[in-house]
C-alpha cells in the first residue's frame, strides 16, 4: 500500500510516506511558500501518486471521515474559519483543493472524539490534543512497542509533544488515549499562552482566534525576534521564557499522573524536545515519573505528526498497524468537539 500522512504545522506542513517498507516521502514544506501558493501542496502529494491513502490535515478533528464526505460544516468543525489566522485559511483552502482532485484523502479524530476517554474528563473541554496530536501517539505507541517487543496494547507512557507554538501532554494507558492536555487546554508553548483564566477571558469579551497565538514563552522576553534555540541556550538570559516554558510542561505532566499513576515511559517529541538543552532539562526533571527518552521515528526530515499520521493511514488500510487502529479505538470516535461543554447561558457558535 502506498500511504502517506500530512502534518499541517505552525511552521511547516511536514510529509512522510512509504509503499511497503519503502519510503516514498519525507518532505517539509515551510508555512510562508504554502501562503504564497497553496498548490505547492498539490504538488508534494502529486509527485507520488498514485495513494491508496492520504491522511491529511485534520486540524481539531473528526470522527474517521473520507475527503468526499467533507462538507463546509465538517470543515469549520476541523479547522475554525478565523480570517485572523493565516494558518487556518491555508488549511481550509488546501482540504478544498485535495477535494477538487479527489485524493483519497481521509480525516482522524482529535482526543475529545475517542471512547476512551471517560466522558467527564472531557467536560468543558475542546481541545485535549489535536489530530495531529493523536498521530504523535500512534507514533509513540510503535515505538514503546517495538523497544520493548510488547503488544500494542500494553503499552503505557505520558507523551510530551512539543511543537514551536503548542505543547500537549498526553496519557496513554494499554494502548488507550485516556487525557490529555492540548496545547490550548494545557500550559504555555513557546508561542501561545496555553490555558486561559476564565477572569481574563472575561474581561477580553470578544476576541480573534489569533489572540490564542501570543502570550506565551516568546512573548515572555524582551527580544521580539526570540527563536527556542536561543531561549534554550541562553536560558539565564532569558530566564522568565524558559521558567515559562518548562514548568508548564512540568506542571502538565504532574497533573496527568493523576490519570496514569505508573506510566512505563515519560516520551518525548516534537520541534522543540529536540532541542539539546530542552531535552536534557526535561529529562532531568521528569525521571521521577519513569524513564525519560525521545520518541524515535524512521523520518529523516518530517516530524513525527506526519510519520504518526502515514501509520495511521497504513492501519486504517487494513496493514500492518491496524492493530494500533484498534488499540487507540479511532474507528469508535464519535461526536464533535462542542459536545462536552456544560456550560449555562452561552450560544456556542455551531458551524
Amino acid at each position: 500500500m502506498r500511504v502517506i500522512g500530512i502534518d499541517p504545522g505552525t511552521g511547516s506542513f511536514d510529509f512522510f510516506g512509504k509503499d511497503g517498507e519503502q519510503v516514498i516521502l519525507d518532505a517539509t514544506v515551510p508555512v510562508a511558500d504554502v501562503a504564497q501558493n497553496p498548490e505547492v501542496i498539490l504538488d508534494t502529494i502529486a509527485s507520488v501518486l498514485p495513494l491508496d491513502m492520504i491522511v491529511g490535515p485534520s486540524g481539531y478533528g473528526l470522527p474517521v471521515t473520507p475527503i468526499r464526505d467533507i462538507t463546509e460544516h465538517e470543515l469549520t468543525l476541523m479547522v475554525p474559519d478565523d480570517k485572523s489566522i493565516p494558518l487556518y485559511d491555508g488549511i481550509r483552502m488546501v482540504i478544498r483543493l485535495m477535494k477538487t482532485k479527489n485524493f483519497p484523502v481521509w480525516f482522524t479524530p482529535g482526543v475529545i472524539h475517542l471512547p476512551t476517554v471517560p466522558a467527564y474528563r472531557k467536560a468543558n473541554k475542546i481541545d485535549m490534543g489535536t489530530a495531529d496530536k493523536v498521530c504523535c501517539v500512534a507514533l509513540a505507541i510503535r515505538d514503546q512497542a517495538d523497544l520493548y517487543g510488547i503488544n500494542y496494547g500494553e503499552t503505557s507512557f505520558i507523551l510530551v509533544e512539543a511543537g514551536y507554538a503548542f505543547n500537549a501532554v498526553i496519557a496513554v494507558e494499554q494502548g488507550k488515549i485516556v487525557d490529555g492536555f492540548g496545547g490550548t487546554s494545557g500550559g504555555p508553548g513557546f508561542i501561545t499562552l496555553g490555558n486561559m483564566d476564565s477572569e481574563l477571558v472575561v474581561r477580553l469579551g470578544s476576541f480573534p482566534g489569533k489572540v490564542l497565538f501570543s502570550g506565551g514563552a516568546k512573548d515572555a522576553s524582551s527580544n521580539d525576534n526570540l527563536t527556542p534555540e536561543e531561549m534554550a541556550q541562553d536560558s539565564d538570559k532569558h530566564l522568565e521564557s524558559w521558567n515559562m516554558f518548562i514548568e508548564g510542561i512540568l506542571k502538565s505532566v504532574g497533573a496527568m499522573v493523576v490519570a496514569i499513576e505508573d506510566p512505563r515511559e515519560i516520551l518525548l517529541s516534537g520541534r522543540l524536545a529536540r532541542i539539546p538543552q530542552i531535552a536534557e532539562t526535561l529529562t532531568a526533571k521528569l525521571a521521577k515519573y519513569g524513564k525519560v527518552r525521545q520518541v524515535s521515528r524512521q523520518a529523516n526530515i518530517a516530524k513525527e505528526a506526519a510519520e504518526g499520521a502515514y501509520i495511521i493511514g497504513e492501519g486504517l488500510s487494513g496493514g500492518k498497524y491496524k492493530g494500533i487502529i484498534n488499540s487507540l479505538d479511532l474507528n469508535g470516535a464519535q461526536g464533535t468537539m462542542l459536545d462536552y461543554v456544560l456550560l449555562r447561558g452561552v450560544d456556542l457558535d455551531q458551524p
